[in-house]
């Protein structure tokens, strides 16, 4: 039986608490950068219906799709999609 020592179960609880906050950090950053993206894609959608342009670019956003899938797999699709629908609403 292998036991841990009072020492070793603190250095993993302080390294837990450190990790998550760091994590916190990084979310608060991914949700501001989220917001700008989505600040951004509207000033993208007036501009190009004012400019009597549609509202969502199909081929552009195969783009994107197609960016996030090979950076992040799969679930980058997935992600790529649901970034899309924040930033243009949904088709």
């Amino acid at each position: 039986m292998t036991t841990t020592t009072p020492e070793e179960t603190t250095t993993a609880e302080e390294t837990i608490a450190g990790a998550r906050e760091r994590i916190d950090v990084l979310d608060d950053r991914i949700i501001g950068l989220i917001q700008e993206r989505m600040a951004v894609s509207a000033v993208v959608q007036q501009t190009r219906i004012a400019a009597g342009g549609r509202r969502v670019n199909l081929s552009r956003e195969m783009e994107i799709l197609g960016r996030y899938r090979e950076a992040l797999g799969k679930p980058g699709t997935t992600l790529a999609m649901t970034l899309l629908e924040l930033c243009r609403g949904r088709i």
